[in-house]
């Protein structure tokens, strides 16, 4: 099942989507070396990170899979965002420096080729950072947060998923050592329980981060691609067909009609 951008906006805009959007936060800063002139891309629901981290880019953008749904950001100034499809980015060859994952890669059909696709658009010094729920976590087993939609990943699945596309895993972290609850108790000592669950239960975490360098000089086979996906415009506005139905209805006793008259004339 994948997550719905109205469904994503409203949990973060709750006491328990800001306590997941600290936390969170503070694991991507432990790992988030500053590039100068930075191009960063997030892709997924990135916002509330993107609003923070992307202060000090030359440029920033937000691309939305079609899955999910886009809204429009920045809300104050020309729109930033995209809706794109993961495995055919609309971007060059090589000219992002950083992409920021997140409810992405659990929610891909394919997440190879979604990251081949990134390893294309990233420069030869790029990185990509990654956000994904944790296979043993707890965040993983329940519904009523993004977290507990799609795929879930261990620490190896990631990094072999990542080594397979050409990516090398250079820094780990890890976030939401919380439980997933809204109730007042929890909020109170959320922050306390971040800090502890870093210490004593990360293997836990709700979620995985992992940021990796794009890999180079490596030769890659060539295969046709697993997943291929083809959008075909549609043409026919809606409540045509009924009308062409209706219409051909009408036509058929005329054309009898006129059967009738051809073989009389004869």
């Amino acid at each position: 099942m994948n997550s719905d951008i109205v469904d994503l906006h409203s949990f973060y805009g709750t006491p328990l989507g800001h306590a997941v959007e600290e936390a969170i936060g503070m694991a991507l800063a432990s790992i988030w070396a500053n590039i100068p002139s930075e191009r960063l891309v997030g892709l997924g629901y990135a916002l509330p990170w993107l609003n923070r981290f992307g202060a000090d880019t030359e440029r920033v953008f937000a691309f939305m899979p079609a899955t999910q749904g886009a809204l429009c950001w920045p809300p104050a100034r020309p729109s930033a965002t995209a809706l794109v499809f993961d495995e055919e980015l609309p971007l060059p060859d090589a000219s992002i420096d950083r992409m920021l994952l997140v409810h992405s890669l659990e929610h891909a059909e394919n997440p190879r080729e979604t990251l081949k696709e990134i390893w294309r658009v990233l420069s030869p010094a790029g990185r990509v950072v990654i956000v994904v729920p944790n296979r043993r976590g707890v965040w993983a087993r329940f519904e009523h947060t993004p977290f507990g939609t799609g795929r879930p990943f261990s620490r190896g699945q990631i990094n072999e998923l990542l080594r397979d596309a050409n990516f090398t895993p250079a820094a780990w972290s890890e976030a939401l050592l919380f439980p997933p609850s809204h109730t007042r108790t929890v909020m109170r000592v959320h922050n306390l329980l971040e800090r502890t669950g870093r210490r004593f239960w990360p293997i836990f975490s709700g979620v995985i981060v992992v940021e990796a360098q794009k890999r180079l000089y490596q030769g890659l086979p060539v295969a046709q691609r697993a997943s291929r996906r083809v959008f075909v415009p549609v043409l026919t506005p809606q409540g045509a067909g009924q009308h062409a139905r209706e219409k051909r209805v009408d036509l058929k006793p005329a054309v009898r009609r006129g059967g009738a008259a051809s073989r009389s004339v004869r």
